[in-house]
């Protein structure tokens, strides 16, 4: 998925959730693939729920995700999602107005306002946006180590950046805060990334390059021309999997998918990529 517009193969990816419900709960889902022009979906979502199949209603999301709302009954709720995803040409996207100002504001996760000084002084430098993208990501993959449990529900980009390691939505927080300090506009994805280990849900960034959505991964854990888009927001309030906005139900099991069906490419971390 580059900005090339070359074709890659399809990928399989897919998860399997299992929540625990106490009460009855209204659960949000986000782990559908984002529905992309020219990009083919084969797909299956099965929703369980003691035994008994749950219908789910399905909401748009922002950059063609789609958010799935369940209504669930106490007692075992799983859900099982599959696809097929057949990349057509895949172009960058235009950045919208409403787009930009979003991404330029500082979110729950993101305090790019209390940035300012620090981004400045070591990621301001280069007149060039492409340039000063690449410096921020450059200096978060050498300063913040990948560290799995590193963080929690509450940690923000500050919390990342002071204590210097984090899972991938804490770097992409960090990188994100730090683009939005310098008047880069910059919001989250999260995508199924084929090659990732180990294998999880993943974060990455997209900045504005030129008038077009562009997207970075400063773990430089898996190639971003194979990512697949889920959903796309301000952090990871707006792109997390699962969300619980009524009653009470916990997560118990999280198993997730992602493989590519041709070889992982080569990817250097700085050439232009747009996500599909």
């Amino acid at each position: 998925m580059n900005s090339s517009g070359s074709n890659l193969g399809a990928s399989d990816v897919g998860c399997v959730l299992t929540f625990q419900v106490a009460t009855p709960a209204g659960i949000v889902l986000q782990v559908a693939a984002a529905r992309s022009p020219g990009t083919a979906l084969n797909e299956r979502l099965e929703i369980i729920n003691n035994t008994v199949p749950l219908p789910a209603e399905e909401l748009a999301g922002a950059a063609g995700g789609r958010q799935h709302l369940v209504r669930a009954q106490p007692g075992t709720l799983s859900v099982t999602y599959q696809a097929r995803v057949t990349p057509g040409v895949v172009t960058a996207e235009p950045v919208t107005a409403g787009e930009r100002v979003s991404a330029l504001r500082p979110s729950r996760y993101c305090p790019s306002d209390r940035f300012v000084g620090f981004a400045q002084r070591h990621c301001g430098d280069s007149p060039a946006t492409l340039e000063r993208v690449r410096a921020i990501c450059a200096y978060v993959w050498q300063h913040v180590e990948y560290v799995s449990g590193a963080s929690g529900p509450s940690t923000d980009a500050v919390d990342t950046l002071l204590r210097g390691q984090g899972v991938c939505r804490d770097v992409a927080h960090l990188v994100t805060a730090l683009c939005r300090a310098v008047n880069i506009p910059a919001r989250i994805a999260a995508v199924y990334a084929p090659g990732l280990s180990p294998m999880d849900l993943h974060a990455v960034v997209e900045t504005e390059i030129e008038g077009v959505w562009q997207v970075w991964d400063a773990t430089r854990l898996a190639p971003r021309c194979t990512l697949v888009r889920i959903a796309t927001g301000r952090d990871a309030a707006d792109t997390a999997f699962a969300t619980v906005i009524s009653g009470q139900a916990e997560l118990q099991n999280l198993e997730i998918t992602a493989v590519a069906g041709d070889d992982l490419p080569f990817d250097d971390h700085e050439s232009l990529v747009a996500l599909g």
